[in-house]
């Protein structure tokens, strides 16, 4: 149960970020993948998910600007970040949640493994 986040930094706005994180044992079972970030109140915020069936969803803060995407080969689950604004600032994380919990809807907080995350800073 380890997931590495990897590729943050600090960047201007209107620049890009590709954060990668390292997930092996989870490409082999269906398994929903997301990026979440601390955000500003209490509650982590979702960023972008993959569900286990493929399908994808963006928070509306980053729609258009943030394309999340599984690497097969590297085994990894990868956000491309581009067009980033300074609200972008914060520590993201890569998590992953059981088929089972993700379809019943049960808080990633509670009931995903999340790694260590990577931070990501957009200055002016």
């Amino acid at each position: 149960e380890h997931l590495m986040e990897s590729g943050g930094g600090s960047v201007q706005a209107g620049r890009s970020l590709t954060l990668s994180c390292a997930a092996s044992q989870y490409f082999e079972h269906p398994y929903c993948m997301g990026w979440f970030r601390q955000g500003s109140v209490k509650e982590r915020e979702e960023v972008a998910r993959i569900n286990d069936d493929g399908t994808i969803r963006y928070s509306d803060a980053v729609k258009g600007r943030f394309t999340i995407s599984k690497d097969i080969a590297k085994k990894t689950l990868d956000l491309e970040m581009n067009d980033l604004v300074v609200e972008d600032t914060d520590m993201y994380y890569c998590v992953v949640l059981g088929s089972y919990n993700c379809r019943r809807g049960d808080p990633w907080m509670i009931f995903g493994i999340w790694g260590q995350g990577t931070l990501v800073n957009v200055s002016s």
